[in-house]
C-alpha cells in the first residue's frame, strides 16, 4: 500500500516575493483614494493661498508687521506657534513660514496617520487583508504599498503649497524648504503609523496610539519653545520641532529635516520587523478578555454607548481642557499688544475697551466648532459599526434601532456640553490667572454652555445623514469649515449677514461680549431635535449596511 509522505517545499517556496503585487496595490490605493488625496491636496493649497493673502489685508505693509512680534514672539505666543524665527524683523514670507508652518505640519501629520492607518490596520479589522492575501501578493507588499501612496501624497502636498508661495513672489529657496519641510514631518507620522498599525489589533487604537505621540510631540515642542526663542534643547525631542528648526526664509538650513526623515526610516522599519513577526489580523497587544458577564450597569443601550464612548470624552476633554487654560491665560498678552496691532483685530473682538471680552467670546465659538468636531466623529463612529457588523449582533438583541441610534445621540449630546462647560470654567480659569478677574471663570463657563444648541445642531444634522443617507455623513464637515471661517475670517472677508447666518454657531449672543439671547438658542434646539428625529425615523426604515 502506497502511503503519501509530506515533504518540506524549498524556502523560497515558502517565503516568496515579500514585495510581490506592490505596484498593483499601489494603483488601487490610489484608485480608492482618487477623492480623499485630491481633497487634501486642494486644501493644502488653499489653506496656503489664503494665509498669504490674508496676511497683507490684515496686516497691512511689511513694516507694519512690527505688532506681530509682541503675540508671535511673546512665550505664550511662540507655544501656540513655534520657536519664533524672522519675527525681530519681520517679512510675510517669513510670517506664513514661521508663524503658521506649525499648523500646516501638524495637519500633514493627520493626513498622515489617517491614510497609513486605512491602508493597513483597518484593512485587516475589516477582514479585506486576508482576501488580498490570497492572491499572489508579499507579505510586506500592503504595508509597502500604503507608505509608496503617503510619500506620492507628501510630495503632491509640497508642490501644493509651494506653488501659491512663488505666486507671491516669495524666494524660491524658502518656498522649497518650507513645503519639503511639511512633507518630511508628515512622513515621520506616516512611518509612526506604519509602527502603531502592528502594535494593536484595533484600527482606532493604532490610530490613537499615534495621535497620542502627535500630542505629545506639540507638548514637548510648545515647553521647548517657551523657554527661548529659536527653541531649547527640550524642543528637538519632538518631531513637530524639526520642520520648523529649517526656519524658512531666515536660515534656510536643511539638515533638521535629516531627523524627520531618519525618525520616518526607522520606525517603518520597526514596523516592517514586527508586521513580519506576527499573523494576519493579529496583533503584539492583544485585547484583554472581557468579563464572562456584563456589569449590571451595562444592561442598557444607554449604558453600552457610554461604554464605547469613555475613552473618546476622557481623550476629549484632557485636550479641550488644555486648550482652553491656554488661550485663556493668551488674554494678559492680547491685552498689552493690542493698540499696536491691526484693525481686524478691532474687527474680530471689539474695540481697546471691549477686547477681553471679545476675545474671550470668540474662544467660546471656537471651542464649540471643536466640540462640533467631536461630535461628528461620533456620528462617523456609528457608520463604523455598522460597515464592520459590530451593530447586527447588538440589534439581534431586543434592542431596537431606535433605542440604539438614540442612545449613542444622546450620550454625545450630554458629552459635548459637559466638555463646552469643563473647557469653558477651565478658560476662564486661564484668564483669571492673568488677568486677576475671577468673575471670568463664571463668564466663560456660561458662554461656553451658550453655545451647547450650535453644536447639537451639527449633531443632529449628522444623524440625520447618517439615518437617510450615511455615505454622505462627512459632509456635516462643510458646516464646522463654513463655521470656523465665518466665525474668523468674516470680518476680513466683509460677509454679508445672510452668510453669516448660514452658520448655526453665529446665531447665540457672543457672551460675555453680549447679553445672552435666548430665541435664537430655542431655535437652534428645535432644530436639532428635529433632524435627529428624521434621522431616528429614517435609520429606522432603511435597510441595514447599505447606503
Amino acid at each position: 500500500m502506497a502511503t503519501a509522505t509530506a515533504t518540506r517545499p524549498p524556502r523560497a517556496a515558502i517565503s516568496g516575493d515579500t514585495f510581490t503585487g506592490t505596484g498593483t496595490l499601489v494603483r488601487f490605493m490610489l484608485r480608492r483614494d482618487r477623492i480623499r488625496l485630491p481633497a487634501w491636496a486642494v486644501g493644502f493649497a488653499a489653506f496656503a493661498g489664503y494665509v498669504i493673502s490674508a496676511i497683507p489685508l490684515a496686516y497691512g505693509t511689511e513694516e507694519e508687521l512690527g505688532s506681530v512680534v509682541s503675540l508671535f514672539g511673546d512665550p505664550v505666543g511662540r507655544m501656540l506657534t513655534g520657536p519664533g524665527y524672522g519675527f525681530t524683523e519681520p517679512t510675510f514670507a517669513r510670517l506664513v513660514a514661521n508663524g503658521y508652518g506649525l499648523y500646516f505640519v501638524i495637519l500633514a501629520a493627520l493626513m498622515n496617520i489617517l491614510l497609513v492607518n486605512r491602508h493597513t490596520r483597518v484593512e485587516e479589522q475589516a477582514g479585506r487583508s486576508e482576501l488580498i492575501r490570497a492572491a499572489v501578493v508579499g507579505r510586506a507588499a500592503q504595508l509597502t504599498a500604503a507608505l509608496i501612496v503617503a510619500i506620492i501624497t507628501n510630495l503632491v502636498i509640497a508642490v501644493a503649497v509651494i506653488v501659491p508661495m512663488l505666486g507671491a513672489g516669495y524666494e524660491a529657496s524658502g518656498s522649497v524648504l518650507f513645503g519639503v519641510a511639511i512633507a518630511a514631518g508628515g512622513l515621520s507620522f506616516a512611518g509612526l503609523t506604519a509602527l502603531t498599525a502592528q502594535i494593536t489589533e484595533y484600527s482606532r487604537a493604532a490610530a490613537g496610539i499615534a495621535g497620542a505621540v502627535l500630542g505629545a510631540a506639540f507638548v514637548v515642542r510648545a515647553g521647548g519653545d517657551m523657554a527661548a526663542e529659536g527653541g531649547s534643547a527640550l524642543s528637538w525631542f519632538s518631531p513637530l520641532a524639526w520642520p520648523q528648526q529649517t526656519a524658512p526664509f531666515v536660515l534656510d538650513r536643511w539638515w533638521p529635516l535629516i531627523l524627520s526623515l531618519g525618525l520616518a526610516v526607522l520606525s517603518t522599519a520597526a514596523g516592517y520587523a514586527l508586521s513580519a513577526r506576527r499573523d494576519v489580523g493579529a496583533s503584539f497587544l492583544s485585547a484583554r478578555p472581557g468579563p464572562a458577564e456584563a456589569a449590571s450597569w451595562l444592561r442598557s443601550p444607554l449604558a453600552f454607548a457610554l461604554r464605547l464612548q469613555r475613552a473618546s470624552l476622557i481623550g476629549w476633554g484632557a485636550g479641550l481642557m488644555a486648550s482652553g487654560l491656554v488661550f485663556g491665560a493668551y488674554t494678559d498678552a492680547l491685552l498689552h499688544a493690542f493698540e499696536d496691532l491691526p484693525d481686524i483685530f478691532a474687527d474680530i473682538f471689539g474695540s481697546a475697551e471691549q477686547i477681553v471680552a471679545g476675545y474671550l467670546g470668540y474662544m467660546a465659538v471656537f471651542m464649540a466648532l471643536l466640540v462640533g468636531v467631536f461630535a461628528v466623529l461620533a456620528v462617523q463612529s456609528l457608520r463604523a459599526e455598522e460597515t464592520s457588523e459590530r451593530m447586527d449582533p447588538v440589534l439581534a438583541t431586543p434592542v431596537s434601532r431606535v433605542a440604539w441610534l438614540g442612545s449613542y445621540l444622546v450620550v454625545t449630546a450630554v458629552g459635548a456640553v459637559v466638555l463646552l462647560v469643563a473647557t469653558g470654567a477651565v478658560n476662564g480659569i486661564g484668564a483669571a490667572i492673568v488677568t486677576g478677574d475671577t468673575t471670568h471663570i463664571r463668564d466663560l463657563t456660561l458662554a461656553h454652555l451658550n453655545q451647547a444648541p450650535a453644536v447639537l445642531v451639527v449633531l443632529g444634522i449628522a444623524a440625520l445623514l447618517f439615518g437617510v443617507l450615511p455615505r454622505a455623513i462627512a459632509a456635516t464637515w462643510v458646516i464646522i469649515g463654513y463655521g470656523l471661517i465665518a466665525s474668523t475670517f468674516g470680518p476680513l472677508l466683509d460677509l454679508p449677514d445672510w452668510a453669516y447666518n448660514l452658520s448655526p454657531f453665529e446665531h447665540p449672543a457672543r457672551m460675555p461680549l453680549e447679553s445672552f439671547d435666548a430665541p435664537p438658542v430655542l431655535v437652534l434646539i428645535v432644530v436639532a431635535a428635529v433632524t435627529a428625529a428624521v434621522g431616528l425615523v429614517g435609520f429606522r426604515l432603511r435597510n441595514v449596511n447599505v447606503s
